[in-house]
């Protein structure tokens, strides 16, 4: 494991509230909960996937979760991260979903590990550290 602060995605972070006994829950633990946060981009993504599913339980699984874990900003240095980054991506035609470009760009500006189901798709993030805690 990557030493430093972890940044969850969406797909990871839904993963500990869908299993919060699971392979994440642990890493978690290991790692320690003052180690991990989440993007304010993935924090509204969660959000909107419990209010679409109009499901009171899941919003307040997220609601704890976020009250649990670190949540941060999207604020500078991030929004230069983000335009660098969608220039290469653009440029190389590896161009990768906005919100996950947005989540890339805000934990490479921030000098973190992106923790992701998506491996693939970070993997086109040059200088992104990534790793997959449901391997």
């Amino acid at each position: 494991m990557t030493g430093g602060r972890m940044m969850l995605d969406t797909s990871i972070a839904s993963d500990l509230i869908r299993n919060p006994a699971g392979r994440v829950a642990a890493r978690v633990r290991d790692c320690g909960v003052s180690n991990i946060c989440v993007s304010i981009i993935a924090a509204a993504e969660m959000r909107f996937g419990a209010h679409h599913k109009q499901s009171a339980r899941l919003r307040l699984r997220v609601d704890a979760l976020l009250n649990e874990i670190s949540v941060l900003p999207f604020e500078a240095p991030a929004d230069d991260a983000y335009a660098v980054l969608r220039t290469a991506l653009s440029s190389s035609g590896r161009i990768i979903g906005s919100n996950d470009m947005l989540i890339a760009a805000h934990a490479l500006a921030l000098g973190m590990t992106l923790v992701t189901a998506n491996v693939s798709e970070f993997r086109r993030v040059q200088g992104l550290a990534v790793e997959n805690w449901l391997d």
